[in-house]
């Protein structure tokens, strides 16, 4: 069933958010090993990939309803980080700007009646509540710590463990 231009656009701009945002991580990621915080470097590193292969699957899912993908300038991320806790900042904010993207593609998708969309933007929808409450979480863990040094070693070391998903995120 072919995606309607309307959709095509739109799930367009979605993808070319997902590479801005795997870029904006990238830059997160290099302030913290700046930082020698090279564990929630290594956390954001995952994170740009994750934002990855949220593209392709946009990417993939418009290649095949017969759309056609046209990928748009990404720019700097402009981000101001200065602590650890700005990153974060940063990483919940643009959680928060990918949910409301998703939001207004499933809205638009029902506008459009296109049902074909739905499995693709629920699981979108879920793992956007996750992705906000583990950057939250981090976020608060954050302002707990203040400017405990040894704290911050710590949450550092605890985040990178992460691991990547088993979809390859």
């Amino acid at each position: 069933m072919p995606i309607s231009k309307k959709l095509e656009a739109a799930f367009n701009d979605q993808i070319n958010l997902e590479l801005a945002s795997s870029y904006a991580y990238l830059q997160m990621a290099a302030f913290l090993d700046e930082e020698n915080l090279p564990g929630m470097s290594a956390w954001m590193r995952l994170q740009a990939e994750e934002e990855r292969v949220h593209a392709m699957k946009f990417f993939d899912f418009v290649l095949d309803r017969e759309g056609h993908i046209e990928l748009a300038a990404i720019t700097a991320p402009g981000l101001s980080l200065t602590t650890a806790l700005s990153a974060f900042e940063g990483s919940l904010g643009h959680e928060q700007k990918v949910t409301a993207a998703i939001n207004n593609l499933y809205a638009l998708a029902t506008d459009e009646r296109d049902f074909a969309s739905y499995p693709l933007l629920n699981w979108f929808v879920e793992e956007q509540i996750e992705e906000e409450a583990n950057v939250g979480l981090i976020v608060e863990q954050l302002k707990m710590i203040g400017d405990d040094r040894t704290a911050l070693l710590m949450l550092d070391r605890e985040l990178g463990a992460r691991q990547p998903s088993a979809e390859g995120e």
